[in-house]
């Protein structure tokens, strides 16, 4: 648009060539240098710029502005910016300054300058610090004062002050000379006159509150107060919602000013939550309103005021003595990071005022940085971390090697396969009821449960018992204990217990007899066939398993087993607004108290918990469980609390918990209030899972995805002492029971303990032909808390005992497979399940992979934490993941030892060719893997290392191109083989660099679903998972010395390659995490723009309007009756 100068024959050129030869005669006379080397290099822009700082009449000036505001509204923001590169902000500011310094400003030139510098000076984010330099903000601000009953000149003052207030320094100075005043008084109440003036005033207002020190003064001055009332007044009196915008700046400046606890604390004590809570109620019934709704809600979860989490302490419950380390360990502040690979979430209460940085350019800059672009360290493979001598141990992990198949068709080797483990579960085993032995040693588990008369005459149970039901395995009964008659038993087989202690345990190992045969009748009537597991087996391992508090109850889907669903679970759409609603709930909670009840119904640290006949019971004393705090807010709703990891106060993702006494078909509330990652699957489809006992005994032991209105936000907690971090985020979702008198599990995922992975071997072990696969289980070594690691070798028998068999056997190069170093990624032990399965079982495709390769397999690396319910550490309160570099042999011994098998193996020229950890992801869909690569990590970093020289083996991408044609979860898009310094210590990188093999991967799987290929919009469940394992197995395939087995066509009819899954293609998903939610996650941000109004926008409409004439209409808000207002010099 162009400025009104009072020529009519104005043109381009003509005014171009006039203000060059200006141009000249003004460095003549003024003997000042030109802006450029010459004037014939100085462009036309740079001749107008220099031309506006010198030239006083008001014709050129004007003339200029006019040429300037054509010239930067005709094109893009690059014009803007690249005037701005040429010293046009300064030019600005001092023809600004120049036509100030009279005795009587002329406002006919200094609306144009004051609109335009307001259009450049908000793209110039140094405008503040430059205007300040150019004694242009005190100026501005003076200039204000004497315009506060002229509309217009107030409202273009004010949009340079606001565009100013970028610059905190500038901002403050403003505040230091009233700014703060001035503009505060110029908010008056209802009005439908001057409601661009009102809004440049309330924005002006929220800009200069980038400050502490600034918003320190608004509270001083009861400002809020008055800020919550005007919004009180227009949203009471605009009834045509002709001010809605100004409703909307009162909310955003009331944003910025809370961005401090004084003034969170201030709107608090001014009834500012019910005002805003009473509001946005209305609001909810008008659809032109709902722009209002939003910041509300926003502003209302940032003042909610800070409530400690209901713990005596922030430490975990549990505690761990560490060997040379003080009985009470500090707390060490890990960094919470996704499984070896997704960055983690940074500590600390956040900024407020973050000065002259762009978060989107540190964020890309920091993801650049933590490349590692040294490449000695890329290639370079350290020295040992031990002496070459401490390696000779480990070389009875390899059996194979040694044993020479003197009984290889005998079947007396299965016993000899089975003394590698433990002979401890075949003392239990023994000591089992006979009806126990007699149902294990049977051909079928499958027996008919008979009708209830039948049930009643059984024998081994009291006279008249009636049969067990659901609702008898809650843990109070105590049914499925372990403890202590259990242990008596056991310590009675193995001969070493003294009179006093089998005098004293009488009672009770009575007690568990009985226990005993009701679980084997019950067993009998209701146990239904679940592949390679054995509920008697999972007893006697369970009892012989160490964990911090003793754990003495079996949790019934543990013992039970389970069955994958029958079908396929979709992920769980999103109800709308389902989270704003929740937070009218919270709100709720703090304005009426009536119906809060806050009662704690469960809390881990009471020795004996207490039965609540009105409300839900809760339970976790058993393996994996977790949950500290279970409180009963309201009738259907309860606030849990997750225990932190072992001697520390952080990690809380996972929980594990029974739930019982429900009411059927209500709808009960969980909110889990102390989660700590920023964001969450729970967000994009993904539900937790649940298992019912009376289901189970129905015939379906199923874990099933369950909860409705799942939504996962940031929530108004604050650690009970005060540690570091100050951020927590619930999920909450809502169950509604089938079943009366039924007992519930549920948990984050489905569950996988230390003792099912036990079992489970030994299952395996003898389910295998020992003439054909060869199996040893062992004890790689022994964990903090004196559990075993198990390690598992795998390979095919040698056809003969012939020189040239075992030759070949002994020469089949190692894959070495580990899993679950993160106790919470139970979605890691499902997929290694699968593996082992596969491996073990007749396939044609596991009988060419174990003639193939010998596999080293280590299931479970963190078995105390697993055990104990933990989420991301071991009992050391570390990262597992993150010692790979210097593994400390006694406080991280399954790292150390792994580490070493590792090293012997490559010592002994048997270098694994394929190692991969599996892991889950908690904030990414799909299957995937990360690798290792020099090139590629030298390329994404911008490094200038010419990669043309450099030479590397592509075949780190065999295995995950593969399994993008096999694998139907698998996303190949999502992988990527970068080598982070962060990243320096995990498996993945150690192996790769250290050992030196080149297929060194992690595999992630997702907690929730697919969003690519067959399972789009499906959430995985155990079948999945399992398949995942088999799929990767498959993919070696792909790395055989021999290629053409892999394209045999009778191995590809058992890879199962149908026309679909043969011609899956990933989806093209390169995004690291999911897309923003669809409502906000967190609460500290400000408000955005409304649709259609900017800055810019309200320039151009005062410009537009017809210049007033000098009578104009007075602004004033004198009258205003809500705040008194002084008298401003």
């Amino acid at each position: 648009m162009m400025f009104g100068c009072g020529r009519n024959n104005f043109t381009w050129n003509g005014t171009l060539k006039e203000l060059e030869g200006t141009y000249n005669v003004f460095c003549t006379e003024r003997r000042k240098p030109s802006m450029s080397a010459s004037q014939s290099s100085s462009s036309g822009l740079e001749v107008l710029l220099c031309s506006l700082q010198n030239v006083r009449d008001v014709e050129s000036t004007l003339n200029i502005l006019s040429v300037l505001d054509e010239l930067l509204s005709a094109g893009t923001d690059r014009r803007i910016h690249y005037m701005i590169t040429k010293g046009g902000s300064e030019a600005l500011l001092t023809a600004l300054v120049n036509n100030c310094c009279v005795f009587t400003p002329n406002y006919t030139v200094l609306l144009p300058l004051l609109y335009l510098l307001a259009k450049v000076g908000q793209r110039d984010r140094r405008i503040g610090v430059k205007a300040e330099d150019a004694g242009a903000a005190l100026l501005v601000l003076k200039l204000l004062k004497h315009n506060i009953h002229h509309a217009r000149r107030a409202a273009a003052c004010l949009w340079v002050i606001q565009v100013f207030s970028s610059s905190v320094c500038t901002a403050n100075l403003i505040g230091e000379n009233q700014g703060l005043d001035v503009i505060y008084h110029l908010i008056p109440a209802y009005t439908t006159k001057h409601l661009q003036t009102i809004k440049a005033a309330i924005n002006a207002l929220a800009a200069l509150l980038c400050t502490r020190a600034n918003i320190s003064t608004l509270v001083n001055k009861g400002y809020i107060s008055g800020l919550l009332r005007l919004y009180n007044n227009w949203h009471t009196k605009d009834t045509q919602h002709v001010g809605l915008e100004i409703h909307y700046a009162l909310l955003c400046c009331l944003h910025k000013a809370t961005c401090s606890t004084a003034g969170r604390q201030a709107l608090v004590s001014e009834g500012g939550l019910r005002l805003l809570y009473e509001t946005t109620q209305s609001c909810l019934l008008n659809p032109s309103l709902e722009c209002l709704v939003e910041p509300s809600v926003q502003l209302m979860r940032k003042c909610l005021p800070k409530t400690p989490l209901p713990l005596t302490s922030d430490q975990s419950v549990y505690s761990f003595p560490l060997p040379g380390r003080p009985s009470t360990a500090p707390d060490v502040d890990v960094a919470t990071e996704e499984s070896g690979e997704e960055s983690g979430e940074e500590s600390g209460e956040e900024s407020d005022f973050e000065e002259d940085k762009d978060p989107q350019e540190a964020d890309i800059r920091d993801d650049d940085d933590d490349l590692e672009t040294d490449v000695n360290k890329l290639r370079h493979r350290p020295d040992l971390d031990r002496p070459k001598t401490l390696l000779l141990q480990y070389s009875r992990l390899c059996p194979e090697l040694t044993h020479d198949f003197q009984e290889l068709n005998l079947a007396s080797e299965s016993e000899e396969s089975s003394t590698a483990s433990s002979d401890e579960e075949a003392v239990l085993l023994n000591m089992l009821p006979p009806e126990s032995s007699r149902r294990r040693g049977s051909a079928s588990t499958h027996s008919s449960r008979g009708s209830p008369s039948q049930r009643e005459s059984e024998p081994g149970l009291p006279p008249g018992a009636p049969p067990l039901e659901a609702c008898d395995f809650h843990s109070h009964s105590g049914i499925l204990s372990t403890s202590p008659s259990f242990r008596t038993m056991i310590r009675d087989a193995a001969g070493d217990a003294s009179t006093k202690e089998k005098q004293e345990d009488d009672e009770e190992a009575a007690q568990g007899a009985h226990r005993f045969i009701m679980i084997d009748r019950l067993l009998e009537r209701h146990g239904g066939c679940i592949p390679h597991h054995d509920p008697e087996l999972y007893c006697a391992i369970a009892a012989k398993i160490t964990s911090i508090p003793g754990f003495n109850i079996l949790a019934f889907p543990d013992f039970w087993g389970q069955l994958p669903p029958p079908g396929n679970e979709i992920m769980v759409p999103r109800k709308p607004k389902i989270q704003r609603q929740k937070v009218f709930e919270d709100v709720q909670r703090f304005l009426n108290t009536d119906d809060i009840i806050n009662k704690v119904v469960f809390d881990l640290e009471e020795s004996n918990p207490q039965y609540h006949p009105n409300a839900l019971n809760f339970f976790s004393k058993f393996e994996c469980g977790n949950l500290r705090k279970a409180i009963q807010v309201r009738r259907y709703e309860y606030d849990l609390v997750m225990n932190a990891d072992v001697n520390c106060s952080q990690h809380t993702q996972w929980f594990y918990f029974e739930v019982s006494n429900m009411e059927p078909s209500v709808p009960y509330r969980f909110n889990i209030i102390n989660c700590e990652k920023c964001n969450s699957q729970f967000n994009y489809g993904m539900q937790p899972v649940m298992y019912s006992v009376k289901e189970a005994l129905e015939g379906r032991p199923h874990w099933l995805r369950t909860g409705t209105e799942v939504c996962y936000f940031r929530n108004y907690f604050c650690p009970a002492q005060g540690r570091k971090r100050t951020t927590f985020y619930t999920l909450t979702f809502t169950v509604t029971f089938k079943h009366n008198e039924d007992v519930c599990y549920v948990a984050y995922h489905y569950p996988y303990t230390y003792s099912a992975l036990k079992a489970h071997l030994k299952v395996l072990q003898k389910s295998v032909d020992p003439s054909k696969v060869f199996f040893r289980q062992q004890v790689l070594c022994g964990t903090l808390a004196g559990n075993s690691c198990p390690v598992v070798t795998v390979t095919a028998c040698p056809a003969s005992r012939a020189w040239k068999d075992l030759h070949q056997m002994r020469n089949r190069p190692c894959v070495v497979l580990t899993s679950r170093v993160h106790p919470g990624e139970s979605n890691a032990s499902w997929v290694m399940k699968g593996t082992l399965e596969f491996l073990c079982s007749d396939d044609l495709v596991a009988q060419s992979l174990r003639e193939a390769f010998i596999f080293k397999i280590i299931p479970m690396l963190n078995p105390d934490g697993v055990i104990n319910g933990m989420n991301r550490c071991d009992l050391n309160s570390m990262d597992l993941n993150r010692q790979w570099s210097k593994p400390d042999p006694v406080l991280s011994p399954t790292i150390y030892h792994t580490k070493g098998f590792l090293y012997y193996l490559s010592s002994i020229g048997r270098t694994p060719l394929v190692y991969c950890d599996y892991h889950g992801h908690s904030r990414k869909k799909n299957v995937f893997l990360y690798g290792c690569s020099v090139k590629e990590t030298l390329w994404q970093s911008g490094s200038a290392v010419n990669t043309v020289g450099l030479k590397e083996d592509p075949g780190y991408r065999t295995i995950p191109k593969t399994l993008d044609r096999i694998a139907p979860a698998f996303s190949f898009n999502s992988c990527n083989y970068l080598v982070e310094k962060s990243r320096a210590a995990t498996a993945r990188v150690v192996v790769w660099r250290e050992i030196g093999v080149l297929r060194s991967y992690t595999m992630e799987s997702t907690y929730n679903g697919c969003n690519q290929g067959i399972f789009t919009g499906l959430q995985v469940g155990t079948r999945e998972l399992q398949d995942t394992g088999l799929r990767f197995c498959h993919s070696l395939l792909s790395v055989t010395s021999d290629m053409k087995a892999f394209y045999t066509r009778k191995l590809i009819n058992h890879v199962n390659l149908d026309h679909n899954i043969l011609d899956h293609k990933s989806h093209n998903c390169f995004e690291d995490d999911e897309p923003p939610c669809v409502e906000e996650i967190e609460y500290s941000v400000d408000c955005p723009s409304l649709k259609g109004s900017n800055l810019d926008s309200d320039v151009n409409s005062n410009m537009a309007e017809e210049e007033e004439e000098e009578e104009e209409e007075e602004y004033s808000a004198c009258d205003i009756p809500l705040s008194a207002h002084p008298e401003i010099q």
